[in-house]
């Protein structure tokens, strides 16, 4: 079965978090892939995670050249472990960026349909 982000960006408008797992290696996936960057398989159906996981690393952006986030900055963009075994990628928001910190707890949140993480 051929992978496709449809499911996964309808959870999002539903406000849940899913990750791929590969039916061959059985390792998770996310963002979404038409194939598993870890063994090459095709059959990643979806499956929804706890939504909930630590900064792994982060960086603030000071000055964005991204069009619709100039004038945003500072921001936080940072890749989050969860303890399903993969890491999720997005913004930090409702904190301020000197707030943030390597193994903070945070949780998914969705807004304009995009998930991003606020302190859990």
């Amino acid at each position: 079965m051929a992978s496709d982000t449809l499911s996964y960006w309808d959870a999002c408008r539903r406000g849940e978090l899913l990750v791929q797992r590969c039916t061959a290696c059985g390792r998770r996936v996310h963002l979404p892939a038409p194939e598993c960057p870890h063994c090459g398989g095709a059959d990643l159906p979806c499956e929804p995670v706890s939504g909930e996981g630590l900064v792994h690393t982060f960086t603030v952006v000071h000055r964005s050249f991204v069009p619709g986030f100039r004038g945003r900055e500072p921001y936080v963009l940072a890749w989050i472990d969860l303890p399903e075994g993969v890491r999720a990628f997005g913004q930090v928001v409702d904190c301020p960026p000197e707030r943030v910190r390597i193994g903070m707890p945070v949780r998914v949140t969705f807004i304009d349909d995009l998930p991003q993480w606020r302190p859990a």
